[in-house]
């Protein structure tokens, strides 16, 4: 997209478009979108005269694929069409890690979060209908009232949209408005309230599960509450969790920052390990796949997860519905915010997809689960909490430090103007210990041939994040190959957290966990 700058110079916006690609998904989502309508809107005569694909198990689900093609290709054609119009209302920045960086870099188009975010809720509004279109056939010749009308499941899905518009709306002032960290914390509270409240009306669960060993112990203590050996009803405590949670996936994706594709690039990886997640719940599986992965779970129903059925089923197939279109809408974007970003995200595309990760958590009941797929999201956030808290000095951008000579990124650090006081010198210690961080020391004259002296006084330490651990690591490389690490990073501990759900878990736990 091109839009004139200056009266002579047409400026480009976004990467150039995957043309061919677009115009083979559009016409296959269309046709995975209209197909399951048929039955509803011909006749049956007409029906059976037309070559016509039998219905699919799921067919609201065929038509959430349609959705998310939609959902890229859309993506993918919006953010450079719109560029031009938030760059012209002031919505822009500087690109630090390149040639120039604060002073003269390369001006990117900043909030782009805000039209995928809006792309991804009017797609879900048109869904709407699909999966509810079965109460609506009158294909057995049964006609189904509005008191069977499943009111349950429709309350989760417009409340997850309620709190996706709400944190979008959110996010969009905070890049108006730049609002400062102790001032964001509150925002994603606000946002949960809707789904946290049909979450309690829906007769919300607050128990958790024990490890066998510890929930037999405490029986054996004699303490109310407890369920068998194993449960633990948290009660409103559990409600707090809930609640603090969308506030951690919010934020814990806006800090792990500051590189060309990274914030989108972990969003993609999370939507699809929690859609592949959802997919192990779900009877669709071929035959052949599971005798020949020797006939786990139940074969002849399609399910991977034996005991996975009735109201569980349900739960996951409608956070699918959720984290199929966000993946659409992460992978259009990322088109154009990878490496040379031609568009920033902006803390709205943060909101709201840590929204709906904590929305589908919600709704389907696996909000642990959902904490294993934030792993290096944990990881970045303990990383921080010396500079987050105070204990270590924490300067405003702690971003990878860029080398215009070499064009290689290298840990950026925190100078320390006087000498750091005893707790931070103990906290920095052991985290050089652990070769989290690296110290630069300057021993003192008086010092000289004394203890301190050997260790020498910290004068600068790299910056507690983990994109600076892994150029600590793994040394000085170009952004684009630091934005690849963290990614292969994402996806090893998304496969570890799949170890610890379906491994580790039933080991622990003992039976099947639901």
């Amino acid at each position: 997209m091109t839009t004139p700058a200056s009266g002579l110079v047409p400026v480009v916006y976004g990467h150039p478009l995957p043309r061919l690609l677009m115009a083979t998904l559009t016409p296959i989502a269309l046709a995975l979108i209209v197909q399951p309508l048929m039955p509803l809107l011909l006749p049956e005569s007409i029906l059976s005269a037309l070559p016509v694909l039998p219905q699919a198990t799921f067919p609201a689900l065929q038509a959430n694929l349609g959705f998310s093609m939609l959902a890229f290709v859309g993506a993918a054609y919006a953010v450079p069409a719109v560029s031009g119009a938030f760059v012209d209302k002031g919505l822009k920045g500087r690109d630090l890690l390149k040639p120039g960086g604060r002073t003269s870099g390369p001006w990117i188009p900043e909030c782009l979060g805000l039209p995928c975010a809006s792309l991804y809720i009017l797609l879900m509004m048109l869904f709407i209908p699909f999966p509810f279109s079965h109460i609506f056939s009158n294909s057995n010749g049964s006609h189904v009232g509005r008191e069977n009308f499943p009111q349950g499941e429709l309350n989760l899905y417009l409340s997850s949209l309620l709190s996706l518009l709400t944190a979008t709306l959110l996010g969009f002032i905070d890049d108006l408005f730049d609002v400062r960290w102790r001032h964001k914390l509150p925002i994603p509270l606000v946002a949960a309230i809707p789904t946290l409240l049909v979450y309690y009306s829906e007769g919300g669960l607050t128990s958790v599960v024990l490890p066998r060993t510890l929930g037999t112990w405490l029986q054996k203590m004699g303490l109310t509450g407890w369920n068998g050996a194993q449960v633990i009803d948290l009660g409103p405590i559990y409600y707090i969790y809930l609640l603090l949670l969308p506030t951690f996936t919010t934020n814990s994706i806006n800090i792990l920052a500051g590189v060309n594709g990274v914030e989108v690039t972990q969003a993609l990886i999370i939507a699809l390990s929690v859609g592949l997640n959802d997919l192990l719940f779900l009877p669709i599986w071929p035959r052949w796949l599971l005798m020949a992965l020797g006939e786990i779970g139940n074969p002849h129903e399609g399910r991977i997860l034996e005991w996975a059925a009735g109201e569980v089923v349900k739960r996951h197939l409608l956070s699918l519905y959720f984290m199929a279109p966000l993946a659409g809408v992460c992978a259009g974007f990322l088109w154009h915010n990878w490496y040379p970003a031609r568009a920033f995200p902006g803390d709205t595309f943060c909101y709201f997809s840590g929204m709906a990760f904590s929305a589908v958590a919600l709704q389907a009941h696996f909000s642990k689960t959902l904490i294993l797929f934030f792993i290096p999201q944990i990881f970045n956030f303990v990383l921080s909490c010396p500079q987050l808290f105070g204990v270590v000095e924490c300067p405003r951008h702690r971003l990878p430090a860029y080398d215009a000579k070499t064009d290689l990124l290298h840990p950026s650090r925190v100078e320390f103007e006087k000498p750091p006081r005893l707790h931070t010198r103990v906290v920095l210690e052991i985290l050089e210990f652990l070769r989290l961080v690296r110290l630069e020391r300057l021993p003192s004259a008086k010092d000289k041939g004394s203890a301190s002296a050997r260790k020498g006084t910290i004068i600068s330490s790299t910056n507690l994040t983990i994109l600076n651990f892994l150029l600590v690591s793994f040394g000085p490389m170009k952004e684009q190959s630091l934005c690849v690490l963290m990614g292969l990073v994402q996806i090893a501990c998304s496969a570890f957290a799949f170890w610890i759900r379906y491994g580790l878990g039933s080991w622990v736990y003992g039976g099947d966990r639901r």
